[in-house]
């Protein structure tokens, strides 16, 4: 049984040829408007699961018996 043939070049990722498909139809503007608008969306995902295991976090946690009013000295 023989090896399959070793390729010379390496064939492009679907991420490298989308963003070769994107600088032609797009202006260099609109490629960083798109990826900032990106990077966004990821950072408040990011955020919103934080969020959710901040949350987790508390509701696992006992909670502490409530503070009682000090108590003032009385006159005698």
């Amino acid at each position: 049984m023989q090896a399959a043939p070793v390729r010379a070049t390496a064939i492009p990722s679907f991420a490298t040829a989308l963003r070769a498909v994107e600088s032609l139809l797009m202006s260099g503007g609109q490629r960083t408007a798109r990826r900032n608008a990106w990077t966004s969306v990821l950072e408040d995902r990011r955020r919103a699961r934080d969020r959710v295991e901040a949350q987790r976090v508390l509701d696992q946690t006992p909670s502490a018996p409530p503070l009682s009013a000090p108590s003032l000295p009385t006159r005698p």
